[in-house]
């Protein structure tokens, strides 16, 4: 039996606003097939899907920043930070596929493009390669960036909660566990 829904507390986008989600169903109106019938309702799947279509587009952009300060760090940390950043991605890449995948079980579609996960994360674009951080400063956005990811985390894992979507649950469980350990270990560099 389902638990009673909470009220949606999604976070604003980066304008401030409530950035809008709307998963297109998967199959379609007109597919043919069984309709899904996993024991969640199609209005708590959706609320779900959208959830974590904001939490895939937050995984997305901190992979990507991950990425980019592998690239481009610089200074007397560079060869233990290199290879840091570079086990986060590698982690980050393969947990992406799981993100999107529960989003398609679910019965949804995933959002796919660079417009559509800058227009669903809360997490800032590096501006790149014209003003590379230094290390310091892209330890403490990395920082910033898997904590934003854990707030985002939770938020879909009390909708998940709410209506007993245990698979949804375990995902974001595991996450919070990974992006929690990587905000300490990077924090620690900085004190």
């Amino acid at each position: 039996m389902a638990k009673s829904s909470k009220s949606d507390k999604s976070k604003p986008g980066k304008s401030g606003k409530e950035t809008p989600v709307n998963p297109a169903a998967s199959p379609g109106p007109n597919d043919r097939g069984p309709s899904i019938d996993i024991g969640i309702s199609p209005a708590d799947r959706k609320k779900i899907a959208e959830g974590l279509s904001r939490f895939l587009a937050d995984s997305y952009t901190l992979y990507l920043k991950t990425h980019n300060f592998h690239w481009n760090v610089t200074g007397p940390m560079f060869n233990s930070l290199h290879v840091m950043f570079e086990t986060q991605y590698n982690e980050q890449w393969t947990a992406l596929d799981e993100i999107a995948e529960r989003i398609r079980a679910l019965g949804f579609n995933a959002p796919g493009s660079y417009a559509e996960f800058v227009r669903l994360s809360s997490i800032p674009e590096e501006p790149g390669l014209s003003d590379a951080a230094d290390w310091r400063e892209m330890v403490r956005q990395l920082v910033v960036g898997n904590e934003a990811v854990c707030r985002t985390a939770r938020k879909v894992l009390d909708q998940a909660d709410d209506v007993d979507d245990a698979p949804t649950e375990d995902l974001l469980t595991q996450r919070l566990q990974t992006h929690e350990k990587y905000a300490w270990m990077l924090r620690s560099l900085l004190q």
